[in-house]
């Protein structure tokens, strides 16, 4: 196959992501550096981070630099074959991913199970397992499900104002249970001067701050 037949492969592996395509994957396909460097001269590609590329006109996308930064972590493999193991977007990426909370997330946070380092001071690794049923696909990435974030969050000693507004957005928007976010936080009750393991109350606690209409429905929903 010659480099100018190879050169849809990468435009294909770009439609896959969001626009996006790594390096090693560019070279995956056996396309030149040289005809990699032609192509961002040449403006078909535009540089967006080290060894990430986006392709021309292909159409805006929510969370770039989020998407982008998640494609560094294992660049070699393409979106629709990672796994958990390979990053999950986790804490406040997590909460931004789905609009849920307040919290800035200026910085890209994930979750991966070994030990890795990010030269970005932007970019923050978690060393942690996320359980098979803490994680799912949020507009295309992995992440994080609003209990974990709750937890990790807490874990972190988050402002209980801001957890408090995270936690109602994600009950109201239906995108977690209010058990299983009692349970997940749990472990953090004595910290607040609740009994040890009072999850139950340590989310009363949280959406009584929050004020929100729905609370007494969502504590007696946690409660059965």
């Amino acid at each position: 196959m010659s480099k100018s037949e190879s050169w849809p492969a990468v435009l294909t592996v770009a439609e896959e992501q969001w626009g996006l395509v790594t390096k090693q994957q560019v070279d995956a396909t056996g396309v030149a550096w040289s005809t990699l460097a032609r192509q961002a001269r040449n403006g078909a590609l535009e540089h967006v981070a080290h060894g990430i590329y986006r392709v021309r006109g292909a159409g805006s996308v929510e969370h770039a630099e989020l998407r982008a930064a998640w494609l560094q972590l294992n660049p070699a493999v393409p979106a629709w074959e990672r796994g958990p193991a390979d990053g999950v977007v986790s804490h406040r990426s997590a909460a931004a991913l789905y609009a849920i909370g307040h919290l800035p997330a200026d910085v890209h946070e994930f979750t991966l199970p070994g030990r890795k380092q990010s030269r970005r001071a932007d970019v923050r690794l978690h060393r942690g397992t996320v359980e098979a049923s803490g994680w799912t696909v949020v507009r295309g990435l992995p992440a994080t499900r609003p209990y974990r974030i709750a937890a990790d969050l807490l874990a972190e000693h988050e402002d209980p104002g801001a957890m408090a507004q995270l936690i109602a957005d994600a009950l109201r928007s239906g995108f977690d249970y209010p058990a299983a976010i009692a349970s997940a936080i749990a472990p953090y009750a004595a910290a607040y001067g609740l009994r040890r393991g009072d999850g139950l109350g340590l989310l009363r606690w949280l959406l009584d701050l929050s004020g929100d209409p729905e609370r007494q429905v969502w504590l007696t929903d946690a409660a059965r």
